[in-house]
């Protein structure tokens, strides 16, 4: 790791007021050129940390950066993840309040309800499918607390930035109707994204990583050094497979998940 634990923790406190304020702060891979991977996630775990001190408590977790695409466009070869706290979650059909966020985007997703502890190293999908309790649609709700391109030098965020902005995470809507994760090849599953009634984005599931569940496990094997698991009970976001929708104050969304059902919020 490149930066010290005093740099860490400023840096988890510099997010934090962030979203406080709703005042993004310049990207941290321009304030540490030599910032790490591992670096960034000790920032997010501070951060985390933060906030678990001031009585929040962890739901769950999200899973970034699962397509090719977005790897590619990172020069990254492996996904990202966040942390899920139960202030983030939103009743489907609710409304989120804008003015808790900087500027929001939305994923369609796939989220896993854990029934059983799923512990790495060498999780495989199968070991997913039987821990898993149910599959349902999700929205995830995006946010930025660093700002995406650098008014000075024009840098767009890096990897570095997105993990210890704890993946981008924000919130999350669960909707739809719940399956069984062996009802249906969960690579089938698609959704129509629409905003205010506007055919938006496309996808299926096998946009993350051939299958969304893994991604959990690479998630469940990424954890398992720090001797995490997923436990029962927890809410897992496997990844986007639609692009990020721009949603702002008025808008409302909504993803189609065929027969799985529908998805959606309003922005308040």
């Amino acid at each position: 790791m490149a930066l010290t634990d005093s740099e860490i923790r400023a840096a988890a406190e510099r997010l934090h007021r962030a979203e406080q304020t709703k005042v993004q702060i310049r990207q941290l891979s321009q304030d540490h050129p030599a910032i790490t991977i591992a670096d960034s996630y000790a920032i997010q775990k501070a951060w985390i940390e933060i906030k678990l001190a001031e009585g929040l408590l962890v739901r769950g977790h999200k899973i970034g950066l699962t397509s090719k695409a977005m790897q590619s466009a990172l020069a990254i070869n492996e996904p990202d993840s966040g942390v899920l706290l139960d202030n983030m979650f939103f009743a489907d059909g609710g409304v989120v309040p804008t003015d808790r966020f900087i500027a929001t985007r939305i994923e369609a997703e796939l989220a896993f309800v854990m029934k059983q502890r799923l512990a790495g190293p060498d999780c495989t999908i199968f070991d997913v499918l039987n821990a898993t309790d149910f599959v349902v649609p999700a929205l995830e709700i995006l946010d930025t607390r660093i700002e995406r391109v650098d008014p000075a030098t024009k840098a767009t965020r890096k990897i570095f930035d997105t993990i210890a902005d704890n993946a981008a995470n924000a919130g999350i809507v669960l909707g739809g109707r719940p399956l069984r994760p062996l009802d249906a090849d969960l690579r089938w599953i698609g959704a129509l994204a629409y905003k205010n009634g506007q055919l938006e984005e496309t996808g299926l599931a096998a946009g993350v990583l051939n299958h969304p569940a893994t991604a959990v496990a690479w998630l469940a094997n990424k954890i398992a050094p720090q001797g995490l698991a997923l436990e029962p009970g927890q809410v897992v976001l496997a990844g986007s497979f639609i692009r990020p929708i721009e949603a702002r104050k008025g808008d409302t969304i909504q993803a189609d998940y065929g027969p799985y059902g529908t998805v959606s919020c309003y922005f308040g």
